[in-house]
């Protein structure tokens, strides 16, 4: 059952009825209706699901730090690793969805879901220095563990994640950057 122009247009509102509404009377296709419509929610700051949102998540982290606020900056920082946490994990279930079906598409969603990976191990090495500055390495440890697991020894986050596991007493060799006897691997896009 497809539900009337008028139905729609009061319970979804605003761009998003007039162009259901066409997508759904016309039989307008989803890359016509992505081209009628301008606005793309998800791409906005104000949208969860955007890296912009989990950006802008971590520029007030960074603002809470400046000024002490640790309390806030631990809120902000977790919110901005669940959001690109999230958003790394659908763009991988996508490029999997299009293996062997749509290489561009699978390139595309597979080039996103590392680009938030990397995002999510920033936010996390920022809550594990939070974390440290509040004298919790119990809380900081898991997070650079899991740094480490996804961008390994041989990456520059990786090792920064390292050298904080070093200080903290958690290792005792330290680690200069040694080449790698075997190649690096890319951030693992999801958790």
């Amino acid at each position: 059952m497809v539900a009337s122009p008028r139905f729609l247009r009061y319970t979804v509102g605003g761009w998003a009825a007039a162009a259901l509404t066409v997508a759904l009377v016309g039989g307008m296709s989803g890359a016509a209706l992505a081209q009628a419509d301008p606005v793309r929610p998800l791409n906005q700051a104000s949208s969860s699901l955007s890296i912009a949102a989990g950006q802008q998540l971590m520029t007030e982290a960074s603002a809470a730090i400046a000024e002490q606020n640790y309390d806030l900056a631990e809120e902000k920082l977790k919110q901005a690793r669940d959001s690109f946490n999230q958003i790394s994990t659908f763009y991988q279930e996508l490029a999997q969805m299009f293996v062997g079906v749509d290489t561009q598409i699978n390139r595309s969603n597979r080039e996103k879901a590392l680009e938030t990976a990397q995002l999510r191990d920033q936010a996390s090495y920022q809550l594990a220095l939070v974390y440290r500055s509040q004298n919790q390495p119990n809380e900081a440890v898991p997070l650079l563990m899991e740094i480490l697991r996804s961008q390994q020894p041989t990456r520059e986050l990786g090792q920064r994640a390292y050298q904080q596991l070093f200080e903290l007493g958690f290792v005792d060799e330290p680690y200069a950057g040694r080449a790698a006897t075997t190649p690096a691997e890319p951030a693992t896009p999801a958790e």
